[in-house]
């Protein structure tokens, strides 16, 4: 073997790894600068958490394009999982409406959903509560299993060809919107809250 070489030794623990090097002072020096931006390069690439979509996932996009607050929501009509009633936005309505996107293997969905039921069976029959399942980007079965473990006592909507998903531009899970009597988005919410701060929307919006 060359002596001038990089030589990888891996430990028995795994992804243990020590780097050594052989060779004249002058060689070592250019080798030890080399191996020292490869490691700078792997660990940039391990520090960059990409929180990973679908292979066929929503593009995101940019703030400008989505529904901001102020404006019509996006209208639609939607059936309940496994077909049956559909349920529609768009336009004036008597009550504050929630429209919730999520998917089954979205970790902080599942979280959000006991607070989401609290709300709805304190607030049942002065809100509205939508949770719209992004189908494409989802399974069927999944949003059943889901559905099942989590009995949600609200409409349950599938938006199979991910034009609703796409309308109101989710590029993350969950992401609800408060919309107000007159079909207006009140709020864009991206992030998880708990049950106090849910109320204290809902109140603004009623």
């Amino acid at each position: 073997m060359d002596q001038r070489s990089l030589v990888i030794i891996e430990e028995r623990q795994p992804k243990a790894v020590s780097w050594q090097f052989h060779g004249d002072k002058g060689g070592s020096t250019v080798k030890k600068r080399n191996a020292l931006i490869l490691l700078g390069a792997i660990a940039a690439v391990i520090a960059v958490v990409v929180w990973q979509w679908p292979a066929d996932g929503p593009q995101a996009e940019s703030a400008a394009t989505a529904p901001l607050e102020g404006e019509a929501a996006p209208a639609f009509s939607l059936p309940i999982l496994d077909g049956g009633k559909v349920y529609s936005v768009g336009g004036e309505r008597n009550k504050p409406l929630i429209v919730n996107f999520w998917a089954s293997w979205c970790g902080p969905c599942e979280k959000e959903f006991p607070e989401l039921k609290a709300l709805y069976e304190k607030y049942k029959g002065r809100i509205d509560l939508y949770a719209v399942n992004a189908t494409k980007y989802d399974t069927l079965r999944g949003a059943r299993d889901f559905v099942r473990e989590m009995e949600p006592p609200f409409p349950v909507l599938v938006d199979e060809d991910g034009k609703v998903t796409n309308a109101y531009k989710v590029a993350a899970f969950p992401v609800s919107f408060i919309i107000g009597r007159d079909g207006v988005i009140l709020e864009r919410i991206e992030r998880l809250i708990g049950l106090e701060e849910w109320e204290q929307k809902i109140k603004a919006a009623l």
